[in-house]
């Protein structure tokens, strides 16, 4: 059985981070339902923008053993808009991913996809739902070139024989509407390419096996400065063309830059979630670090017609 990291583990003693519940959770322990029923009629409940959310996920938990590596994540990720997912070491994020990923099933909790409760057991059924998951080490084969890499377990053939022209034609089409044009040829190898590079390919293959929604894990923690600037460019557009992005980083000048909205983790809770105009650098510091922040309290104590309108819920 594959354990989690030390990271995404915590004790299942660890406490709720001290936070005022939202509405919706005290709406949740008050009413007598099932919480089965009361699953279901938040899954088919529009988001605050009032369109369906892409991926849904209501009161989710993840354990190991006695260790408690999510409790109750209540989550939207729209599509066209980029989520951004933060939290210190150990706040769970790898553990929440791997979960929608397919690769961990949650043990209580439930997943909506557009509206319809889903079970996933497996890489593929999330897959197949056009669900992407791009990981820090990319799941390239170096001695292989671009094209062959974007096809890899999924070649197209004809005759019996592989059909080179339609996937180049295939691979250089998805490259140009994502405008990855810094490639010198798509045959070329990937183990020759950048960093930068490297990351445009792999999400390049997502978005080829028609995903709706690309999860990318820390895209641009070992890149330079040119190449950074790239692929959040690259992000951007897939947010452009209605795909829904989960941006995983510990980079807060990244998530302010391409963001629409932040989640904000800490052990394995998720302690605040809103519009990233709602955040600043210090208070999702505080949010990551103590749970609270003094900032979105204040926020929230002021009169209705001021900014406090759409500011964060904190749980």
């Amino acid at each position: 059985m594959t354990n989690p990291s030390a990271d995404d583990a915590r004790p299942a003693t660890a406490g709720r981070a001290s936070a005022p519940e939202s509405d919706q959770t005290q709406q949740t322990h008050e009413t007598q339902e099932p919480q089965a029923t009361a699953a279901a009629d938040l899954a088919g409940a529009p988001d605050a923008n009032g369109s369906q959310p892409l991926l849904r996920l209501v009161d989710v938990g993840k354990n190991f053993g006695p260790v408690r590596a999510l409790s109750g994540i209540t989550l939207d990720v729209p599509p066209g808009q980029v989520t951004a997912i933060v939290g210190d070491n150990g706040a769970g994020k790898s553990t929440l991913i791997k979960t929608i990923s397919g690769i961990w099933a949650p043990d209580h909790g439930e997943i909506f996809w557009r509206g319809r409760a889903v079970r996933l057991h497996s890489p593929k059924d999330a897959t197949d739902l056009g669900i992407a998951t791009v990981y820090q080490d990319l799941a390239l084969a170096d001695n292989l070139d671009i094209v062959q890499n974007m096809f890899l377990g999924r070649e197209l053939l004809k005759f019996w024989q592989l059909d080179e022209i339609s996937m180049e034609k295939a691979a250089k089409q998805t490259l140009a509407d994502l405008k990855v044009v810094s490639v010198r040829s798509i045959r070329q190898p990937v183990g020759s390419l950048s960093g930068g590079q490297r990351q445009s390919v792999a999400v390049a293959k997502a978005v080829l096996r028609q995903a709706q929604m690309v999860i990318l894990d820390e895209p641009t923690a070992a890149l330079g400065v040119t190449q950074t600037r790239n692929v959040l460019e690259l992000i951007a557009r897939l947010a452009s063309q209605g795909i829904g992005v989960i941006l995983i980083s510990h980079n807060l000048n990244d998530v302010f830059a391409v963001a629409d909205r932040v989640a904000v983790l800490r052990l394995g809770y998720l302690v605040a979630t809103g519009p990233k105009s709602q955040f600043d650098s210090e208070s999702i510091v505080d949010l990551m670090t103590t749970g609270t922040s003094k900032r979105l309290a204040a926020r929230a104590a002021e009169p209705a017609s001021s900014s406090h309108q759409g500011s964060p819920s904190e749980h």
